[in-house]
């Protein structure tokens, strides 16, 4: 075996870690990737000999790599129009294999909206350390802060993410049973029965590339979004409803002809309906769905 290939093969140890923690940063499975790749021509580049911990100092490098991407991102929002996280599409049975360790630790796209409001800096330490327990001592370097300032950050986004609905209830048999109640009542165009499966605070938000220029791409309440959801009915005419799982929840695919048209991802929280996240734009669907 030859030095690069020695070397190829240990990072491919470290390949599905990394992944998780760029698409926990960037919300883009396409990015991930490329930060992931990123990752590999540094360490291709640099004396790994001399690296002693070499999934802490990918861990770093796919950070820092993923912090610049962020912080260009926002330099340049007017290239971004707001559009929802990728999500990971599954079939009811259970995602595929290499899917599993981006979607572990309820990484829901609810959370992944949220994190989408943070400051780059807060995002990044708030993922490495309460999601993969990286020490601040760590995270400090990357976002050049001392490692009490990054606690600060990482503590700043958990106080936003704690005042959101991103933690579903565990059991998707009865997500699946509140989902399937939402889609009835709005076919059947019952108002009250869909604001009975709806939490007084739920959110629906929709995929800025979905919506036509004057549309609302968030509507916050039941009653707004009961009234909302009366028009998923034409959403549904001439589709086949998919049962699916969304980042490793409840969620409906509709496909025409065989192509995806419309997902519907749902955060159920306590038996009802807390988030519910659409994504209409066919070619991106297209590139996601499973």
């Amino acid at each position: 075996m030859t030095e690069n290939e020695w070397l190829a093969e240990r990072f491919e140890a470290h390949r599905a870690h990394l992944r998780a923690v760029a698409y926990r940063m960037l919300g883009s499975l396409t990015e991930a990737e490329d930060a992931v790749q990123e990752a590999w021509l540094k360490l291709s580049r640099s004396d790994a000999g001399e690296v002693r911990n070499l999934g802490g100092w990918l861990t770093t490098v796919v950070g820092r790599v993923c912090l610049d991407m962020l912080r260009s991102r926002t330099s340049r929002r007017e290239e971004y129009p707001e559009r929802l996280p990728d999500p990971i599409i599954a079939p009811e049975d259970g995602a595929h294999p290499e899917h599993q360790a981006l979607i572990a630790d309820s990484v829901g796209l609810a959370l992944l909206v949220v994190l989408d409001t943070l400051d780059p800096a807060e995002r990044l330490a708030f993922v490495l350390h309460d999601m993969f327990a990286l020490p601040f001592d760590e995270i400090a370097p990357i976002v050049d802060r001392t490692p009490a300032a990054a606690r600060q950050l990482a503590s700043r986004a958990r106080r936003r993410i704690q005042g959101s609905p991103t933690r579903p209830d565990g059991d998707v048999a009865r997500q699946r049973e509140v989902v399937d109640a939402f889609f009835a009542a709005a076919r059947d165009g019952d108002f009250a029965a869909l604001v009975s499966v709806l939490d007084p605070d739920v959110v629906l938000r929709v995929d800025a590339a979905s919506l036509p220029a004057a549309a609302s791409r968030l509507v916050h309440g039941a009653e707004a979004v009961a009234g909302q959801a009366l028009t998923f009915r034409q959403s549904g005419q001439g589709g086949q409803p998919v049962p699916v799982l969304v980042n490793g929840v409840a969620g409906r695919l509709i496909l025409r002809d065989g192509q995806p048209q419309t997902l519907f991802a749902f955060t159920v929280v306590n038996d009802l309906i807390a988030a519910i996240d659409i994504i209409s734009d066919p070619e991106r669907l297209a590139e996601l769905a499973y």
